[in-house]
């Protein structure tokens, strides 16, 4: 089946009787058009369902797009919600609209999506990245559309970035964990090829072997994407003869997955902390690796403004402080 075609201005001066003009004029309602005129083609773009492009129209006129857009890697996780909410706020206070659009962790629909939205002339572009390499957008840079990347830093590329203090954040859950005594400590992250997995895995990293433990080793387990991976990974974990006595798990998917490999647990759980806070943590007394996921919006977006601004200094990083938020779960001695 073929894909439907919109209609086109053609379309409508064809079907209104009047010339591309004639019809261009009165959509647009331009002077020096008679009214039944101007009615008859207005009734024929109903009848077809063309509409005008507004964005096309404006750039025309002179006038500057009021969009900017975030691509994200899924806007069901309420981190990346939560990001473009503080990205949102920032931006409506200057007469600038966000547009999203997920990747789901596709380096080439990324690609494709930044092309698409620069397409559409938007002031700025905010990513939070999955492709490897973006020296590709050098020339769109340098072309004037300033672009921001989130919670990863890009590759090949020298632009501004918001992060958050993956090394330090994960280095805090290792060592409060250190502290309640535990030493058989399983580490579940996600992609590891990504660049905050990777710090959070280094700082989990250098707390252990700080302390000089290495009863951790055996406890690592890397590229678990979601939650129900993390169910079965943390299951298998506990059956273990001597399993964990305590799980740091690097993103709130893999803490869910955690929880739910509790449910049916004998006895006491492991002690548990997760990087990122999330719904009903405090309720469920879940001890996290908290940051302010608003704030880090909310940051992408200035450093945005600020270039669309007329800044053109260096590219600057901001990194957003990590905070160890103890409620009980990662309070629990060894058993």
């Amino acid at each position: 089946m073929s894909a439907l075609r919109r209609p086109t201005l053609t379309q409508v001066a064809a079907m209104a009787g009047v010339s591309l003009k004639t019809a261009s004029r009165a959509l647009n309602r331009e002077p020096n058009v008679a009214e039944d005129t101007g009615q008859r083609v207005r009734d024929a773009a109903d009848v077809l369902g063309y509409r005008l492009n507004g964005i096309a129209r404006e750039l025309r006129r002179g006038a500057t797009s009021a969009l900017v857009g975030l691509i994200s890697g899924d806007l069901a996780n309420p981190f990346y919600s939560a990001v473009a909410s503080g990205i949102e706020r920032e931006l409506r206070q200057h007469g600038l609209q966000l547009i999203t659009a997920n990747t789901d962790e596709d380096a080439e629909l990324e690609r494709n999506l930044v092309d698409a939205f620069l397409e559409r002339r938007v002031r700025a572009m905010l990513v939070v990245p999955s492709a490897e390499r973006h020296d590709h957008l050098a020339a769109e840079g340098a072309g004037g559309v300033p672009f921001v990347f989130l919670d990863r830093p890009p590759d090949g590329l020298e632009a501004d970035v918001a992060l958050i203090d993956n090394v330090g954040g994960a280095r805090s859950a290792g060592e409060h964990l250190l502290a309640g005594g535990h030493r058989r400590i399983a580490l579940v992250s996600d992609l590891a090829r990504k660049a905050p997995q990777r710090d959070r895995i280094e700082g989990f990293v250098q707390a252990m072997r700080a302390s000089g433990n290495p009863d951790w080793e055996p406890f690592i387990r890397r590229d678990v994407h979601d939650v129900v991976r993390a169910e079965e990974v943390v299951r298998r974990l506990l059956a273990l003869e001597e399993p964990p006595t305590a799980i740091f798990t690097t993103n709130n998917r893999l803490t869910t997955g955690a929880l739910r490999a509790f449910r049916d647990h004998p006895g006491t759980p492991p002690a548990l902390i997760g990087f990122d806070d999330f719904d009903l943590a405090d309720v469920l007394g879940i001890t996290v690796v908290a940051h302010d996921m608003v704030a880090l919006g909310r940051e992408a977006a200035r450093l945005a403004y600020a270039r669309i601004s007329g800044y053109d200094g260096p590219a600057r990083t901001v990194v957003m402080s990590t905070t160890v938020i103890p409620r009980g779960s990662g309070e629990r001695p060894p058993a």
